[in-house]
């Protein structure tokens, strides 16, 4: 890891390749972050958090309109 930062609004974690090639992924991707609550007690029940789905309702409404 090269280093951790917000990028494209959200935790990212920077790193290079063995070509030397700079790369990024979300930090969430990795053991950096914490397993989230909701994931850990869901254990693979759950398609989707609550938040997520608002979040989708939000984004169709928005093509919608």
């Amino acid at each position: 890891m090269v280093e951790r930062g917000r990028n494209w609004r959200e935790d990212r974690v920077f790193f290079h390749d063995a070509a030397g090639g700079s790369h990024s992924m979300p930090a969430v991707w990795t053991d950096l972050v914490a397993e989230d609550p909701f994931n850990a007690v869901a254990r693979g029940r759950a398609a989707f958090r609550a938040q997520e789905l608002v979040e989708l309702v939000q984004l169709i409404e928005a093509i919608k309109s």
